[in-house]
C-alpha cells in the first residue's frame, strides 16, 4: 500500500513537473525546419545545434588527446619512474610520486602540475618535499627549496622538445 501511494506521488509529480513546461517543447513546431532531412542537418550546422563526425575527423584522422601524445606527460613520466607512483591523473593534470628513499633517515616525495600542455617553464609546477626522521622515528616534513625542483623541470622540458622533435619528424615523413 505504502509503495502505491509513493507510486502515485512520483507520477503526479512527473505529471505537474511536464505540466508546468507549457506544454510545449522549444523547436518542436514542424513547420520551421525543412521536410527534407539533409537540408535539416544543414540548417542545425549553422544554427549551432549539431556536429558532423567528419567534421571532427577532418581527412579520415581525429587528433586524439591521449596522454601518451603529450610530450610534456610522457618526459614528466619518464623522468620520475625511478620513483613509485600514487596518483598520476593525466585529466587532473598531476602527477604524484610516493616517498623515496635510499636511506632510513631521509625520504622525497614530488608532485607535478600541469598548467599547459605546451613545452615551457611556466608549463609545470613542481614542488618536492623532504621528510626527515631521526633515531625515534620522529618526522618533520618540509617543502624543499634547494635547486632539486629545477633541475627535474629542466630534464623534464629537454625531454619533452625532444619528444615533440621526434613526433614532428614522424609526421614529415608521413607526408
Amino acid at each position: 500500500m505504502r509503495t502505491f501511494i509513493i507510486l502515485k506521488l512520483i507520477f503526479i509529480s512527473g505529471f505537474l513537473l511536464l505540466n508546468s513546461c507549457g506544454g510545449k517543447l522549444p523547436g518542436a513546431d514542424a513547420r520551421k525546419f525543412p521536410a527534407d532531412p539533409k537540408k535539416r542537418v544543414e540548417q542545425n550546422l549553422k544554427e549551432g545545434k549539431g556536429l558532423r563526425f567528419k567534421d571532427i575527423a577532418g581527412n579520415g584522422g581525429g587528433t586524439f588527446e591521449f596522454a601518451s601524445s603529450n610530450e610534456l606527460w610522457r618526459a614528466s613520466l619518464d623522468t620520475i619512474d625511478f620513483m613509485p607512483l600514487v596518483s598520476a591523473n593525466y585529466s587532473g593534470g598531476i602527477i604524484i610520486t610516493d616517498w623515496y628513499s635510499e636511506n632510513e633517515d631521509e625520504a622525497i616525495k614530488i608532485t607535478l602540475r600541469f598548467l599547459s600542455n605546451e613545452i615551457r617553464s611556466d608549463s609545470l609546477n613542481i614542488k618536492i618535499f623532504l621528510k626527515k626522521c631521526n633515531a625515534n622515528e620522529n618526522c618533520k616534513i618540509s617543502e624543499s627549496s634547494g635547486n632539486l625542483d629545477k633541475e627535474i623541470k629542466k630534464q623534464i622540458l629537454k625531454k619533452a622538445a625532444l619528444y615533440e622533435q621526434e613526433k614532428k619528424e614522424k609526421e614529415r615523413k608521413k607526408d
